[in-house]
């Protein structure tokens, strides 16, 4: 984990690497209760049996799901003090190379690709990289953008 003193110092970590974090296990369990809160029940997802005669053998999570973890898996790589508030703005870019098998693990690299002053903050763009502990391709590339918003000036 890299602690950033604030948004400037972050700016000076463009073009960094950050990570990768810890692995993090996406189980049956997880995959399920996404599927119940999207209504995307597809089998390559929800159901184990079908999906073990299916094209990766076995149920792999949905891309959306790796997508959705980004928060939590960014949140292991670096922290900037003195922002009292961060919220995500959008994506630039995403694309799932390749599938996350259920019982995997997947952890994040992050590369700061700019920090560009915005009213009342700054805003981040950050390349993200999700690798699998199953090597390969990456199951997930986005480019994120965030807004910072610091602490008041006391």
């Amino acid at each position: 984990m890299r602690t950033f003193t604030g948004v400037d110092d972050l700016a000076g970590a463009v073009g960094q690497p950050l990570g990768p974090g810890p692995w993090e296990r996406i189980d049956q369990h997880r995959v399920d209760l996404f599927a119940d809160a999207t209504d995307d029940h597809q089998w390559i997802h929800t159901d184990p049996v079908r999906a073990a005669a299916g094209p990766y053998g076995g149920t792999i999570a949905h891309g959306y799901l790796t997508l959705s973890l980004l928060p939590a898996l960014v949140g292991r790589l670096y922290r900037v003090d003195g922002v009292r508030l961060g919220v995500n703005y959008g994506l630039n870019r995403v694309r799932f190379p390749a599938p996350v098998r259920v019982g995997g693990a997947v952890r994040a690299t992050a590369t700061i690709l700019g920090v560009t002053p915005v009213d009342g903050g700054a805003q981040l763009v950050t390349t993200v990289v999700v690798d699998s502990d199953t090597g390969g391709k990456p199951v997930c590339v986005a480019e994120t953008v965030s807004r910072l918003y610091p602490e008041p000036a006391r």
